[in-house]
């Protein structure tokens, strides 16, 4: 390899101190010529990058041998098989590309992570994302029990992956659960909880996640709140930076939209502070993007962030609904136990955490909520949680096909007019 790159939150860091939004795409290819080329491409991108081995299906449900299997017979999979490709190999495609002004982060969906940071750290690397729930929940039926004992074994083997002039960062990936129709709150208050679990078990550097809704004031709320529950929880001399992800959810079919719609996340990743976006491509709505049409992905993204500039002044921090209802349930949940990974475990049991049309057997599945008339998220009902729901506005329990309107909600209005638009 070439020069040693920074730690992943210092390079971030350094991005954010002259200006410039670190953009980075979803990207993962089976064969590691490709993965390579891939890595290089982000690199090379008229833009502030990091790069992304996004890991396969198998190796992220700990199927190791179908993983095996699939490489032996030269199939193609859906993401870059880390456990199963020799070390070698993948320090070979990391050679003279993961370097001083381009680290690479491992990105991998699975609620059991040990195989994968301890595939990660042999080869070189000391950047990943996830987390007990955000990784549990909306995945699969892996209790939560397990998934938060295999996470808590995994932050610490990423921890005690240090080498000199290194630090291991991990990403919560709790602003992101099931994508979309998530009010912020929980989003916000899931990414901070998940932070301060990597944190307790020995992490110095972290994330906090935030995915993209429906309204860009809510959105804004919602980062804004993020930075400051942040900083009021963890502890002193944590790093950490705001990653914002480009909507998650039923994505733009027309090339305009989709455009329209990256630009607007840049644009409120620079207006609310976020440091770093990830960022979707004009394909998301049909296949697999290209390699290229991730490179113009991130170059778009890098554009509309230097046209929209910097704040004129920091917003004065306010207590917002995101940030009273985000901070209710982050109280509610350390009131618990000491422990976190108790807390976290009893939040659920309790209805305390209960994340709307989520069917994993540990969730309550009580909650509800909707998209109200000026297009913020808000919920119908909490179930036990400790919020309360709107009942200012008609919140009509939805229907099979009134959640079809809320899913395509966002996409539609992307998609309507060619005409730019103030959307974000």
């Amino acid at each position: 390899m070439s020069a040693a790159p920074p730690p992943f939150g210092s390079f971030v860091a350094a991005g954010a101190a002259v200006g410039r939004l670190v953009v980075q795409p979803r990207m993962g290819f089976s064969d590691p010529r490709a993965m390579r080329t891939g890595l290089a491409r982000t690199r090379a991108a008229t833009a502030t990058t990091v790069g992304t081995l996004t890991i396969d299906s198998y190796t992220r449900v700990g199927d190791l041998a179908g993983a095996r299997a699939a490489v032996d017979e030269g199939a193609r999979l859906n993401g870059y098989p880390i456990a199963t490709h020799p070390r070698a190999v993948t320090r070979s495609l990391l050679d003279s590309v993961l370097a001083a002004d381009f680290p690479v982060q491992v990105r991998h969906g699975s609620s059991r992570p040990g195989a994968i940071i301890r595939a990660l750290t042999t080869a070189g690397l000391d950047a990943t994302e996830g987390g007990p729930v955000s990784y549990c929940l909306p995945y699969g039926r892996t209790p939560l029990r397990e998934s938060v004992s295999a996470w808590s074994q995994g932050c610490e083997l990423l921890a005690g992956s240090a080498r000199p002039g290194g630090v291991p960062h991990l990403e919560s990936f709790g602003g992101c659960l099931l994508g979309q129709l998530c009010p912020p709150g929980l989003l916000v208050a899931m990414s901070v909880l998940e932070c301060l679990f990597f944190a307790r078990h020995g992490l110095r550097s972290v994330s906090l996640s935030y995915a993209q809704q429906t309204d860009p004031d809510q959105d804004e709320e919602a980062v804004r709140a993020l930075r400051r529950l942040a900083a009021e929880f963890l502890p002193a001399g944590i790093d950490h930076h705001v990653v914002l992800y480009t909507y998650m959810g039923v994505y733009p079919r027309t090339e305009h939209g989709a455009t329209r719609l990256l630009e607007s996340s840049a644009r409120l990743a620079v207006r609310a502070g976020a440091q770093r976006l990830l960022v979707k491509t004009t394909a998301e709505a049909h296949r697999i993007p290209t390699v290229e049409e991730n490179v113009r992905a991130l170059e778009t993204a890098a554009a509309a962030a230097a046209l929209a500039g910097r704040p004129p002044s920091p917003a004065p921090d306010t207590d917002s609904e995101v940030y009273q209802e985000a901070r209710t349930l982050i109280e509610a949940v350390l009131d618990l136990h000491p422990d976190l990974s108790r807390a976290l475990l009893t939040a659920f049991e309790r209805g305390l955490l209960d994340v709307p049309f989520c069917l994993h057997p540990d969730n309550a599945g009580r909650s509800r909520s909707f998209i109200d008339p000026a297009g913020r998220l808000r919920w119908s009902r909490t179930g036990s949680m400790p919020i309360r729901a709107d009942t200012s506005a008609d919140t009509t329990e939805l229907t099979s096909s009134g959640l079809l309107v809320a899913l395509n909600h966002v996409a539609e209005r992307y998609d309507r007019t060619a005409a730019p638009q103030p959307v974000g």
